[in-house]
């Protein structure tokens, strides 16, 4: 059983390695035959103390791990894995592409533990480094270019992967060890990669002032992608039955994966404005919060998303047919009573777990809120 499971599933990945020069990437990169989605360079970020060690590295001779590049229907490489690595060594050359057209400001480095003549260090002076004067930036000479140029790192390449789901899993797999990324960054990452417009029509309606009202998001949150992660999980619920076989987390992402694939963005979109419009209008920032003694305590959580707010959206066109002023008043409502009921008690029994509390909450919620 397990030998014909290995076959089979082996079949779906085809790998291929190559040993190329940076000098080489570059060069594929100037011509765009290697594609850095913008939206993953907003996602990750290295600062300048990790910047600066790799170029350490790269002038030390110390060896990099390999990256890793989906190849395209087209013949381009997708970089998937290594995004930091090459965008810092293109950044610091001054060939980084901006997400908003143009070029990134080239890096400065700060000293290192080997090199602290690093310290100031750029590929060349630039009048659009800003904090380090023209005549404060050090230029790396000929041969240190070439150093990094010459250096030489491994590209092991996924060969079209047979379906969007193996695709994932090869992601999330080679990311999931390192600190760069947590789960819903990665999730952004293969949304991207399977449907850029629905992406980027999630990413519009989690910035939507009643949806982080509702959620309660602040700036930190929103850093971590705390916003999105919301907006995915509540589509999932909304759309995805969850038969309570796989993990909370493998069930989110093959859902998200599944939807990305099948359903129309616009319509993804007007299911959150439709439902947090309506949520923000009976309780505002308040609306997921439990209701206890007469009054809204604790914090926005996974209960309020699953149960109210999946809830509305399970109901929503009967909802919105009772006329607007009624629907507000009877979300109102039913938000409060939510709390009283004594189901809601075993939404929050300590232990818990995630898999048998989806299976109360988001039942339990379609019930409650249907007028």
């Amino acid at each position: 059983m397990l030998a014909e499971e290995i076959e089979q599933a082996g079949r779906r990945v085809r790998t291929d390695a190559y040993q190329m020069s940076i000098g080489e990437i570059v060069s594929m990169y100037d011509d765009e035959e290697i594609i850095i989605d913008p939206e993953f360079q907003r996602l990750f970020r290295w600062d300048v103390g990790q910047k600066s060690k790799l170029i350490e590295s790269l002038l030390l001779g110390i060896p990099l791990p390999s990256v890793f590049v989906f190849e395209k229907d087209d013949g381009r490489w997708e970089l998937i894995d290594g995004l930091q690595r090459i965008s810092t060594i293109l950044e610091f050359m001054g060939k980084l592409r901006s997400p908003d057209d143009g070029f990134q400001v080239p890096s400065v480095l700060e000293a290192t533990k080997y090199l602290p003549s690093l310290y100031n260090a750029v590929w060349e002076r630039s009048d659009l480094i800003g904090g380090v004067g023209y005549n404060e930036q050090q230029p790396l000479d000929k041969s240190q270019q070439l150093s990094i140029r010459r250096a030489r790192l491994g590209v092991e390449i996924l060969k079209r992967p047979s379906d969007d789901l193996t695709k994932f899993d090869l992601f999330q797999r080679l990311n999931a060890g390192g600190t760069q990324a947590n789960p819903q960054e990665l999730r952004n990452c293969i949304i991207l990669m399977i449907n850029r417009e629905f992406f980027l029509a999630i990413k519009d309606v989690a910035d939507f002032q009643a949806f982080r009202n509702v959620m309660s998001i602040t700036e930190e949150q929103a850093e971590r992608q705390r916003h999105m992660e919301m907006a995915t999980r509540f589509l999932v619920h909304a759309n995805i039955p969850y038969d309570g076989r796989l993990d909370v987390e493998e069930y989110i992402d093959e859902g998200i994966v599944q939807l990305a694939k099948t359903m129309d963005q616009g319509e993804a979109s007007n299911q959150i404005r439709r439902t947090f419009n309506l949520l923000s209008e009976a309780h505002g920032s308040n609306a997921l919060r439990r209701f206890q003694d007469g009054r809204h305590i604790g914090k926005v959580g996974l209960v309020g998303l699953e149960g109210i707010a999946v809830g509305v959206a399970k109901n929503l066109n009967h909802i919105e047919a009772l006329g607007m002023d009624r629907a507000v008043a009877f979300v109102s409502e039913k938000i409060e009573g939510f709390w009283r009921q004594p189901d809601t008690d075993n939404f929050t029994s300590p232990g818990l777990r995630g898999t048998t509390r989806i299976q109360r909450t988001v039942p339990f919620g379609e019930r409650w809120f249907c007028p």
